[in-house]
């Protein structure tokens, strides 16, 4: 999951939009490609990407996610450090969905300060965890609700 920054460079005065997302992502090794065509199948949804080095699995629609990915996971229990960090994601997808399609400005405060704790908590989970960017705006936007 993350907080994103994106900006439509294709419309007058470049405006700055911040969303939360959240996807579904499983990595492999290239000669791996036909255990993550049978997830595919399992799930009946994401996409496969390839590139050089390695082959990407990824669901990145919310309702997918939502219905598909967290109850399989629920039946399916993961263990140990997964099992953690799959427990906090899903606490995400659930504030996540609530949200979908809202602006930011009519999230209710306590969701979005539980978005960024969920997030910061998850990175303890990571084997390789990446620097989290705007965090510090999702704080401030926090503070505005």
């Amino acid at each position: 999951m993350q907080f994103r920054k994106d900006t439509k460079t294709n419309r007058s005065n470049s405006p700055t939009y911040y969303r939360w997302k959240i996807q579904f992502i499983i990595t492999e090794k290239k000669a791996n490609l036909g255990i993550l065509e049978k997830v595919k199948r399992i799930f009946n949804c994401g996409k496969i990407y390839i590139t050089k080095d390695q082959i990407r699995y990824s669901v990145q629609n919310i309702d997918e996610i939502n219905a598909l990915i967290v109850p399989y996971f629920k039946k399916h229990t993961l263990v140990e450090k997964k099992k953690k960090d799959f427990e906090l994601w899903s606490k995400a997808v659930e504030i996540i969905y609530k949200n979908k399609r809202k602006e930011l400005g009519s999230w209710k405060k306590d969701d979005f300060k539980k978005l960024i704790e969920v997030q910061k908590s998850i990175q303890k989970y990571k084997d390789r965890p990446k620097r989290l960017k705007w965090t510090k705006i999702a704080e401030e936007i926090a503070k505005t609700l």
